[in-house]
Parts: C-alpha cells; sequence; structure tokens
C-alpha cells in the first residue's frame, strides 16, 4: 500500500510539473505581425518622437504619437470592458540635467494596468520606448522614424495589451510605453520611482528595445536568435550580502539574472524552435536600456531585444553613404520577428502573472553532510514548490524535483558544495514564480 501511495504521489508530481497549460498555446496563435507591422509604421509616420520634439501637432513629434499610444491602449480596454486602466506618468526634467537635456521638457510615459484579481499590487511589466533620434541627440527636428529603435518594442507592447486583455491574471500586469530613453533613461526612472512611491510590488519589467531586425551588421541573418540581457546582482545588495557571497556563491543568482532564466526556461518548453541567449551583462557594452533605472531601484529586470544588431540604422541621420543607406527605417523590420519577440513576453507575462508569488525566505543547509537541505517560507496560492540545482558552472536551472505543499526537504545525495540551489513556488495549473537563490543558512 505504501509503495503504491509513493507511486502515485510520484506521478502527480510529474504530470503537475511536466504538463503545458493550452492558453499559452493560444497566446502564440493570437499575436499579430500584421497588426504589429500597422503599428510600426503609424509610429515612424509621425515623423520624429524625439523626446523635445512637437507636442501640439496631431501629425508629428512626440506629443501625437503619445497622444495615439494613449488611444490604442484605451480602444483595447474597452474591447475588454474596461479591464486596463490608461494614463500618463510624467516628470518635469530641466534644461541642463545632461548634455542632452538642452531646454525643459516634461517626459510622458503612457501606462495600462490590468490589475490581478488575487494580488492587485503585484506588477509585471513589458514596456517599449516612445522616443527616437537621429545622429545628433540634441536635434529634435529633423526626421528620425525610429522603425526599429524603437517603434518594434512599443508596437510589440500594444500588441502584447490586445492578447492578454482576454485574460484574467491572479497578479497585474502593466503595458508601458516609456520616453526619455534617448535622453538618458528618464521615463523609466520616473516610473520607477513613482513604483517606489505607490508601494508596488514589482516581480519583473521586460524591456523591449529593438526587436525587429534580422540581420546584423556582421551579415549575420537569423530569425530565431534573441538576446537577454540581465545584470548578476542588484546594485542595490548591502555590504553583509556582498560578504555572503564570497564564501556561500551568488555571483550570478540575483534577481534579474533568475527572471532571464525563467524566460529562457518558458521560451525552450513553449516556443523550441526559438534560440534564447542569456547574456551576462546589464546591457550592450558600454551602453544603457530602459530597465537600468528598475535595476537601479532593486526591482528585477532585463532586456530582451534581438541578437543581430545593425548600427547602420541606429542613431542615424537617413541619407546614402558610401553606397550605404543609413537610417532606421521600415524597409529594416522583420514584423514575423518582431512577432515571436512578442510573444516570449506574452507567454512568460501570462506565466508570471498565473504563478504564485515567491518565497520570500529560501535557506539551504547541508555543510559538511551527504545531502542538502532546505527550508523556505510558504506562500499564499501554491500548490507545492520545486526545488532546482545546477552545476556551479551553468548558466541555466538544469536539475529539479517537485517537491510538493511542504516548506522543508532534504535531498539525499546531493552534495551541496558541488551545485547551486533554488525554489520556486508552483500553482495549482503548474505555472511557477521564478526561482528564489537562497538568502539564508541552517545547520
Amino acid at each position: 500500500m505504501k509503495r503504491f501511495l509513493l507511486l502515485a504521489l510520484l506521478i502527480s508530481a510529474m504530470t503537475l510539473t511536466a504538463q503545458k497549460d493550452q492558453r499559452i498555446y493560444d497566446i502564440i496563435d493570437a499575436v499579430s505581425a500584421e497588426r504589429i507591422k500597422n503599428d510600426v509604421t503609424k509610429l515612424a509616420n509621425f515623423g520624429t518622437r524625439h523626446t523635445l520634439s512637437d507636442t501640439v501637432s496631431n501629425t508629428r513629434g512626440i506629443g501625437a504619437a503619445r497622444r495615439w499610444i494613449k488611444s490604442e491602449f484605451e480602444k483595447t480596454s474597452a474591447a475588454c470592458k474596461g479591464c486596463l486602466n490608461v494614463f500618463y506618468q510624467k516628470d518635469l526634467v530641466k534644461k541642463g540635467a545632461n548634455d542632452r537635456i538642452v531646454k525643459d521638457v516634461e517626459v510622458v510615459n503612457v501606462l495600462a494596468v490590468q490589475k490581478g484579481t488575487k494580488y492587485p499590487n503585484r506588477y509585471i511589466i513589458m514596456s517599449g520606448d516612445i522616443d527616437s533620434r537621429v545622429s545628433d541627440p540634441t536635434n529634435y527636428t529633423d526626421d528620425s522614424p525610429g522603425a526599429n529603435d524603437n517603434a518594434s518594442g512599443m508596437a510589440g507592447t500594444l500588441e502584447a495589451a490586445r492578447v492578454l486583455s482576454k485574460y484574467t491574471f491572479e497578479n497585474s500586469i502593466i503595458y508601458m510605453g516609456l520616453s526619455g530613453e534617448e535622453q538618458g533613461l528618464f521615463g523609466g526612472g520616473g516610473i520607477a520611482q513613482y513604483a517606489k512611491d505607490k508601494g508596488w510590488e514589482i516581480i519583473g519589467i521586460f524591456n523591449n528595445d529593438m526587436i525587429g531586425n534580422i540581420k546584423g551588421v556582421d551579415g549575420t541573418i537569423s530569425n530565431v536568435d534573441f538576446r537577454i540581457f540581465s545584470e548578476p546582482v542588484p546594485p542595490t545588495e548591502t555590504e553583509k550580502q556582498r560578504k555572503a557571497r564570497r564564501f556561500y556563491g551568488g555571483e550570478v543568482d540575483g534577481v534579474s539574472r533568475q527572471l532571464a532564466r525563467y524566460v529562457h526556461k518558458n521560451v525552450k518548453q513553449y516556443m523550441p524552435e526559438m534560440n534564447p541567449m542569456m547574456i551576462y551583462r546589464l546591457d550592450r557594452f558600454g551602453r544603457g536600456g530602459h530597465h537600468r533605472p528598475f535595476n537601479d531601484a532593486g526591482f528585477p529586470g532585463i532586456r530582451i531585444m534581438e541578437a543581430h544588431e545593425n548600427y547602420t540604422q541606429q542613431h542615424q541621420d537617413i541619407r546614402v553613404e558610401d553606397g550605404i543607406a543609413y537610417g532606421d527605417v521600415l524597409e529594416h523590420v522583420n514584423f514575423e520577428y518582431a512577432a515571436k519577440l512578442t510573444v516570449v513576453n506574452a507567454i512568460n507575462m501570462a506565466s508570471i502573472a498565473w504563478a504564485p508569488p515567491a518565497p520570500t525566505t529560501v535557506k539551504i543547509g547541508g555543510i559538511v553532510e551527504p545531502a542538502a537541505k532546505f527550508q523556505w517560507s510558504k506562500v499564499d496560492g501554491a500548490k507545492g514548490y520545486k526545488i532546482y540545482w545546477r552545476d556551479t558552472t551553468s548558466p541555466t536551472w538544469d536539475y529539479s524535483r517537485y517537491v510538493g505543499d511542504v516548506s522543508e526537504f532534504v535531498l539525499e545525495g546531493i552534495v551541496i558544495d558541488n551545485y547551486f540551489f533554488g525554489v520556486s513556488a508552483v500553482s495549482e495549473d503548474g505555472f511557477e514564480s521564478p526561482v528564489v537563490f537562497p538568502n539564508g543558512i541552517f545547520r
């Protein structure tokens, strides 16, 4: 009888952790490359969306662009009977804040908030940038269509809202258009401070900045590769936490890195044709993106973007020089590829929004013993918990065991010195929280 019960529990655990949810495939099928094409075209046709550009015209400049974005979010909300709260968040940035702010400007972001039914103050966020620029970052009058950088990311965010607004989630989702990115990440900085002031619990932010180019400046062409940038540990860690890492590990296991691993794992499960490339870096070499202000505030955040950039099509005056056509124009955007990366965002936001909160405390023990021991804080809404482990040199969580609705467990025969470990919470439907790296020890 005991053997039968153990077998039944094992089968139940395997079913829970191996199952795939049809709703994720439905989300994949619902994303439209045609709608993304229409949105990128509309945004590029505003001429310039420079943060300091015209705000009065209805056809040109960032003012017209953000009003149109807001109207699109409002259309989506109307279609889901008011499920989105759409509004502007704005901050005045004074002339001289840096050398790119040549006059006072109101940096205006557009937010569409889809409230969760169970955890309304927990947010997973997708963002795209509204603004664009040419070669001179202070030139706010010349044409700057910004088709890929970053109409593609903004269009993907609009499309994700259309698709996910048809579902109900336990956690809240925010779809966000950010301004001021090219002038110094002012939009993200304003929202990060706004979130702290409001006491938001941010599960993570997916910053989408250039998701439409498949041909790199080196000649590489691929419509399946994409990069996930994530910093190793938060800049807000304490000196005590830094010292603990010397002895217990965790140099590459901060909250943003766990978010990157979550995306990698989910894409491998539901989109095996795609090649997610985890880049162990905050952003491109010496460059920045709008997830950074959130990281600076201690929030998990990653950048999702194309793998093969073409620098002749970024931050360039539109021209032909030495036979090379410069400029970020519509003809360089691959809309099917942009749709794929929009799907990457949508399925991961849905998975997290359907998952229970992650354990706040995970303790590990087993020093000089032939077993690894764990204790964690239980969370509301979890069906059970899953222990992950990996070789210390592996970028991904390669092994796991579902252990049921318990708050402690011993992995017999697993020597603590040889692996890194983490714990996630699992919902009734099998959706998991991001993995939590141990933040305490016991003996």
